[in-house]
């Protein structure tokens, strides 16, 4: 009798389970059936991260324009090939001279990090020869907009990056400008462009009062004199390393750069870590070592390769399916502790997620969105009421509407998932 009571249970447990996987899909598929959603691309995946069990999925094979969405993959890329801490340089002793090169660090002087690790260890050496020939990268990404060079989010890449390749001003009664270098560079104006294209000169609105980040342009004799200015002392450069061991010195917390580059969908970080994850791979710096090297091996088995350029998503040449990101979320998924893998991605009502999906009273979804003209995207991790994790990858491309309107659909969706499943 006992037995059959058990039974009894265990399959009205299932029949609801089915019950309500089916309700969730009835509705779903009833909102995408609506004429909002009639002239764009839309895709949404959505699976249980314990039984891997498929509970939606519209179009969760076809390909789209993932614009931040590549983040999620540069974060696997990087949690797969990177230590605990990111490596700032490699460097080899001789006699009295330290030789060294840029592992594409994007830490070194940032303004947001402030870490001295790197900084204190060159001070330490008074002979330093540098080598800058270690990238093939192009300073920009396949595909991204060139009219974008004068704007925070579109720094310059390169192997040995200084104060995030930007310059900041800002005003407190005077201007401040840091580096320091570029004082002289910096002309208030009452245009709103903020540098010329083929030069260093920078331009800050007479109007202004908040801190504006203006990308430079780097060259090799410039990396030289920032970083002769900093450390006060001569530094020679070198056409190639010696002939010998290279040592690594590591610096910042990885999780410290993954979360930033995530909460705040910094592309800077994002496409330097993808040179920083080839230094583990080649003595030559180069995005498309890690991305080749990436999907050869951790990402062969996606059912649907991807187009995949840079670690950003800044260009629109990117092409990944739902199923791929969500794969790869279930990736992250195993691999890191829940608890330290949420708090890397921005949380509901905060950051990139400031104005929606906050829950009543607790959270319920950390996920990175992205977005380019046109598109918007945001995979990542749901929690429902009942204590079930779900991942999924909602990808809407090519609508007319104000964004506002395709935030406002998805949060009901995403309500529905949290609260009967």
């Amino acid at each position: 009798m006992k037995n059959v009571l058990i039974l009894i249970l265990f399959f009205s447990l299932l029949v609801g389970c089915v019950g309500t996987k089916s309700s969730i899909k009835k509705s779903t598929h009833k909102v995408f059936d609506t004429a909002f959603y009639k002239n764009q691309f839309t895709g949404f995946l959505v699976i249980d991260a314990q039984n891997n069990d498929t509970l939606f999925n519209f179009n969760g094979e076809k390909y789209f324009t993932p614009a931040s969405n590549t983040k999620i993959v540069t974060l696997y890329s990087a949690s797969e090939l990177l230590m605990d801490s990111i490596p700032a340089l490699k460097y080899v002793k001789q006699n009295d001279t330290l030789y060294m090169e840029g592992t594409g660090d994007p830490t070194f002087l940032h303004p947001y990090f402030k870490s001295n690790k790197a900084l204190s260890f060159l001070k330490k050496h008074q002979n330093i020869t540098l080598h800058l020939n270690n990238s093939i990268d192009t300073k920009y990404g396949p595909g991204w907009a060139w009219e974008d060079y004068a704007y925070y989010y579109q720094p310059e890449k390169g192997a040995f990056p200084l104060y995030g390749n930007v310059v900041t001003i800002s005003r407190n009664e005077e201007l401040r400008i840091t580096p320091a270098l570029f004082r002289d560079s910096v002309f208030q104006t009452s245009s709103i462009k903020n540098r010329n294209l083929e030069s260093n000169h920078f331009y800050y609105g007479s109007w202004r009062n908040d801190t504006l980040e203006i990308p430079y342009r780097t060259s090799a004799l410039l990396t030289k004199t920032l970083l002769e200015n900093e450390l006060n002392k001569k530094i020679q450069i070198v056409e190639r390393m010696p002939d010998a061991k290279k040592e690594t010195l590591f610096g910042v917390s990885s999780d410290t750069v993954y979360k930033h580059m995530l909460h705040e969908s910094d592309n800077f970080l994002a496409d330097q870590l993808l040179l920083v994850a080839s230094s583990t791979l080649s003595d030559t710096l180069s995005s498309k070592t890690t991305i080749d090297y990436m999907l050869q091996n951790q990402l062969s088995s996606l059912r649907q390769q991807p187009r995949w350029v840079d670690g950003s998503g800044l260009s629109r040449y990117n092409l990944f399916t739902p199923e791929s990101i969500v794969v790869i979320l279930k990736k992250l998924y195993d691999k890191i502790p829940s608890q330290r893998l949420f708090d890397l991605f921005p949380t509901g009502g905060e950051g990139t997620l400031k104005n929606w999906y906050a829950g009543n009273p607790e959270p319920y979804l950390y996920a990175k969105t992205g977005s380019l003209g046109n598109v918007h995207n945001i995979s990542g991790y749901l929690l429902t009421k009942s204590g079930k994790v779900l991942i999924f990858s909602f990808m809407n491309n090519h609508f007319r509407h104000p964004s506002s309107e395709v935030k406002k659909h998805m949060q009901q969706i995403f309500e529905n998932f949290r609260d009967h499943y």
